[in-house]
């Protein structure tokens, strides 16, 4: 597993996050504060706090370089 800060700040940032994500077969979760949502669920991620940094945890073994390189324009 792998975690990263990302940011989500606005509408189009979210569907767009969303649309890469769901094409990789492994589960991602964003953590924010006490908060656990799964990435592949926009509402679930509009009911976060989107004005701050928010964790994303990538459960993964392999092919960790190419969801990097994917979620790349969203990293802090």
């Amino acid at each position: 597993m792998k975690t990263i800060q990302i940011s989500l700040n606005s509408i189009d940032k979210v569907k767009s996050f969303v649309n890469e994500i769901t094409k990789f077969d492994v589960d991602f979760d964003l953590v924010s504060g006490r908060y656990v949502i799964d990435a592949k669920s926009i509402m679930g991620i509009f009911s976060l706090d989107l004005s701050k940094p928010i964790d994303l945890s990538i459960h993964a073994e392999d092919g960790i370089e190419e969801i990097l390189e994917a979620v790349k324009p969203y990293m802090v």
